[in-house]
């Protein structure tokens, strides 16, 4: 049975390059189980969207920043001026 390191699975990535190669590499492994695959999917497909709608950014971007950047309009994602 291969032993998963969670520590360095949740770590914070460097750059939006590094976690989408980490989340490829994830997806490379056959043993993955079928939640985890699902999850990696969708966060691969909302980083790769995220790097193509910012493409001067290259920051890790959080999950609510993922959301945003998909979901503009929702609640959770307005920016209110004064």
């Amino acid at each position: 049975m291969k032993k998963i390191n969670i520590s360095s699975r949740y770590k914070t990535m460097d750059n939006i390059d590094q976690h989408i190669q980490k989340d490829e590499d994830l997806l490379s492994d056959p043993l993955i189980s079928p939640q985890s695959r699902r999850h990696t999917e969708e966060e691969l497909e909302a980083l790769k969207a995220y790097k193509a709608n910012h493409p001067e950014d290259t920051h890790d971007p959080t999950a609510l920043e993922l959301y945003c950047d998909a979901n503009p309009n929702a609640l959770e994602c307005r920016v209110y001026e004064d």
